[in-house]
Parts: C-alpha cells; structure tokens; sequence
C-alpha cells in the first residue's frame, strides 16, 4: 500500500529568511524519496536546535538562503519506511533517532518524512521515546566529541559550563558513564541546578551568585585551586578566564559556543594558557571528522542500551507554521531549559 501513496507529506517550511512568525508556512509538499545510501524516515519528532533558528532568521554566515525552499530542523526521530539503492532492506521498520538532516540538505525534520544518508539514522532503543530520541543528535553529539576528543575521562574531574543545557545536559552524564571520577556543572538559576544534578552531577555551581574558582577549589579538594581536567564549555568569551585558573597543567578546554553576540571576538589569553600547557579545541558538530561521528554514534547507542542517558523535552508543539514558529521563539528567549520537540501526527 505505501507504494500507492499519492498524497503529499505535510511539512512546515521557509522560502525567506526572517522572523519565525511571518517566514514559517505549513501545507503539503511532495514525498521526499531516498536516493542511493540513503534511507526515508517517517518521523514522529522533530527538535529545534539553536542553529535551525539561526539559519532561518538570516544569523551571521546564514545569508544568503542555502536553497530556495527549507525544511527547518536537523534532529528528529521516527521509523525507517524506505531504503534507496545500496541500503539494506531489512532497515525497514526501524525506529530510528535522526541527525543533520538539513545539513547541506534543504530538507530536515519538521515534516511527516525526510530523507537522510543511512548513517545519520540511528537505531533507536525501544524503552525510549521518539519524542526523546529527537533530543539526541546535535546536542548529544557534540557533548561526546567535547568529552573525548582527547581520550577517555575515567578517573578525570571534569566542569561542564551550563549543565542545564541541551549539550551540558548530555555532556555530565556522558561524563559519569565514561568512568569520569567527579562532574562539576555550572548554571545561574536554582532550577538549573536541579536539572544539572539529576543529571548526575556531584557538584553545581551558580556562577552568578557564587565565586566559581574559589568554589571549585574547595569542591575539588586541590590546593591551587587547579583540580579540573578538562572543561566543556558553553561560553568560551565569559569562561576561559576562569578555566585558565582552575584547569590543571595540560588541561583541555572543549568550546562550542561563546555568547550571543555574533561580532563578538573573546581575548585569548595567551600566556595562561601557553604557560600550562593547556589545549584549547573549538567544536562545531556539523564539521567533526566522520571517524568521530561514528565513535559518538557507537558510544551514546551504548550509552542508551545501558540506561545511562536521561532527556529533558521541555515543551511539546504539534507541526503547524503557527506551533513551529512558537518553537523557535521559545528557543530564542534564554528562558528555556530542555529540548522543545515537534511532535508529529
């Protein structure tokens, strides 16, 4: 019967960029059909990252429109329905988590289907949820690149700035599944906090009410305040002061974001760092060798299969223009903490 369908998918799209509530439309558009490698998913959740609504909104590097027509979102999840050539059949029927479904593709997850290279659909265990399964991708992704790019962190003590959010949210708790000897997060409001330490944090921070170096000094136990191995960190600019402080001799600093400010250009300070040997890596999942998504793929499907990954979907839209575009205001106001997730019919 699938292959008698006619009838257009129903999807949210852009064709301009601009302000979530006057570029977003919804309506039916063609079946999308998986060309060689590739797999046709048909989703049952879509998640909004910070950079679908940066390239809808025309955010610095974005302009001009990469296609004439975009389906927003990279991250989602559902069950595989089709298989193009080269692909085995038996990925029929599979429930599978979703990423980079728009990269480089004008087509990504805020619709019944999309088409992605096999590779990018990954199974997905049947205790969790489709809904929480679109949470993975991106976030979960760079959390495991920012922790082991420079090895494993069994017996480490590892901060991670914003642990509340998407990727500190994965990044603790892929630290204690990893052996990490003890996870310290930062945040700014007490109900951060508690999601930090349900995540499985030994200590949380508040860097606007508290001293974070001197805290970490007596958190850590090190008597030069320098007990940390290696730092995740959400906000290189406002940070890496700090992480120059407490990061032991040869220490790791693992960035992937620096503030809001697109001009912004944070001062290095180079000697600090020069001078303790510290490496500093600047992350950008999109762009991570492909050995290194294959090694994320492999360790947060272990990961899940053990029960070790918790997910946090803040708020729930069905796929309207209207919903989507709420989605992203939401994801655009600072005051979200968790996933918002698209939830298909």
């Amino acid at each position: 019967p699938s292959r008698l369908r006619t009838i257009c998918m129903k999807a949210v799209w852009y064709d301009s960029q601009g302000d979530a509530q006057a570029v977003l439309k919804d309506g039916a558009l063609p079946d999308p059909e998986p060309g060689p490698g590739e797999v046709r998913v048909r989703l049952h959740a879509s998640a909004v990252n910070p950079t679908d609504t940066k390239v809808r909104s025309g955010w610095r590097g974005t302009r001009p429109m990469p296609f004439p027509r975009i389906i927003p979102h990279q991250d989602g999840a559902g069950i595989i329905d089709r298989v193009g050539p080269g692909v085995d059949a038996s990925h029929v029927g599979q429930r599978v988590w979703v990423f980079e479904a728009q990269f480089r593709r004008p087509f990504g997850t805020a619709a019944e289907y999309t088409v992605v290279p096999a590779s990018n659909a990954v199974r997905l265990p049947a205790h969790t949820s489709f809904a929480e399964g679109a949470c993975l991708g991106i976030p979960a992704m760079t959390a495991h690149r920012c922790l082991f790019m420079d090895g494993p962190v069994a017996g480490q003590t590892i901060l991670v700035t914003g642990g509340a959010g998407a990727v500190g949210f994965y990044a603790v708790q892929l630290a204690r599944w990893g052996g990490a000897a003890r996870v310290v997060a930062t945040v700014s409001r007490p109900e951060q906090a508690a999601v930090a330490l349900a995540a499985g944090a030994d200590a949380v921070i508040n860097y606007k009410t508290e001293d974070v170096a001197a805290r970490l000094k007596e958190v850590t136990g090190a008597a030069d305040g320098r007990g940390i191995d290696r730092v995740i960190d959400v906000n290189f600019g406002a940070n890496v002061n700090v992480a120059v402080d407490v990061l032991k001799p040869n220490g790791v600093i693992a960035t992937y974001a620096s503030g809001e400010d697109p001009r912004a250009r944070p001062a290095i300070p180079f000697f600090p760092l020069m001078l303790n040997g510290i490496t500093v890596h600047f992350v950008l999942e999109y762009v991570m060798p492909a050995e290194a998504k294959a090694a994320a793929v492999r360790d947060i499907t272990s990961a899940l299969k053990a029960g070790a990954l918790r997910h946090n979907v803040a708020r729930r839209f069905p796929l309207t223009a209207a919903d989507v575009a709420a989605a992203h205001d939401l994801q655009d106001s600072g005051t979200l903490i968790g996933k918002v997730v698209i939830e298909i019919d």
